[in-house]
């Protein structure tokens, strides 16, 4: 995530902002531009308007005037909360928020990101969920990503986290692991691909519901450290694709975040194609010593670890695999 200033008088501002507190400028954000635009108040045409989810879900985003009415991160949602439902509304903010900062990053990075117009049976679509009388699965299948809201409730979520044991566990983490099933079908298109996922990752034919009910009942296998970035990934070849993915958007997001307040070098920002082997070595070399820093800055505060995660040589070639066929998409 890039800095922002305000375009009318430099003040520093958030992604999120939609307020300039300094000059009053009213601003949005313009994916087209990726940058927080000033909304014109004088004689000059306005170029964007708000996107109508501007109060439902706190979307700060514009869309050109006389153009579509939902902006390019609001519009992949098909199903969410009624308008008048406080009780989840407040949480579908929260999932928007996070899905706006996935959206962008996906654009930096050049991902393509085609909707359920354009394919109407495997196009990408989120149904944001809420728990209430029938019971929300967090998964993914077939274009649709499913969320259940009440992962944007901090005591739920810490709850899971802990009865899972997992590491980590954020509303954004889940869009980037289920974005990684999404585009395990829009970049694994070869014989080739798929060859070198298959000696990379495993089969990924094998059957799913087996392999989810042999996770739960015999757990991770000894000394999984060794050959996966999380205990979640040995469950399936097709969760430890979609787990390694979701660390490489991770690392990619949080080092251009570090470039840009001048923690790391600029070489490693989104906006940069990191084409080619050294490329990516570049990129690992940079982001171990900066987790390393944050992990002890976490300390420093009293906190855990802000990436608890070991990245062994077998993970880092999974990985080295995604980041190939990322770049591949410039």
């Amino acid at each position: 995530m890039r800095d922002f200033t305000c375009p009318q008088c430099g003040q520093q501002l958030a992604f999120e902002n939609t307020l300039c507190l300094n000059c009053g400028s009213t601003l949005g954000f313009s994916l087209a531009e990726r940058t927080l635009v000033v909304l014109s108040n004088g004689p000059e045409p306005a170029r964007y308007v708000q996107c109508a989810n501007q109060y439902v879900a706190q979307c700060n985003w514009l869309v050109p005037k006389g153009g579509n009415t939902l902006c390019e991160s609001c519009c992949l949602t098909r199903t969410r909360p009624a308008d008048g439902d406080d009780k989840w509304l407040p949480a579908f903010a929260r999932a928007e928020a996070a899905k706006r900062r996935l959206v962008l990053e996906l654009t930096e990075l050049g991902l393509p990101l085609v909707d359920r117009d354009t394919d109407p049976e495997h196009g990408l679509t989120f149904d944001l969920l809420a728990s209430g009388t029938e019971r929300v699965i967090t998964g993914y299948e077939d274009g649709v990503i499913t969320l259940d809201l009440a992962e944007g409730d901090d005591a739920h979520r810490e709850k899971l986290r802990v009865e899972l044991a997992e590491p980590y566990r954020t509303v954004l983490g889940h869009f980037r692991h289920e974005i990684g099933h999404f585009y395990f079908q829009a970049l694994i298109v070869t014989d080739t691909d798929r060859s070198r996922f298959r000696e990379l990752f495993g089969d990924p034919d094998l059957d799913y519901q087996e392999a989810l009910d042999r996770h739960y009942a015999e757990g991770t296998p000894p000394g999984w450290e060794d050959d996966y970035v999380s205990a979640y990934a040995t469950m399936h070849p097709g969760e430890d694709w979609a787990e390694t993915f979701a660390h490489y958007l991770h690392i990619r997001d949080t080092l251009d975040t570090a470039a840009a307040f001048g923690f790391a070098p600029s070489g490693a920002t989104l906006d940069r194609p990191q084409n080619g082997r050294g490329d990516f070595d570049r990129i690992i070399d940079l982001w171990l010593p900066l987790a390393w820093s944050l992990n002890m800055l976490n300390r420093s505060m009293g906190h855990p670890d802000l990436y608890p995660f070991v990245l062994a040589d077998p993970v880092l070639a999974k990985m080295r695999f995604i980041h190939e066929l990322c770049v591949a998409q410039y």
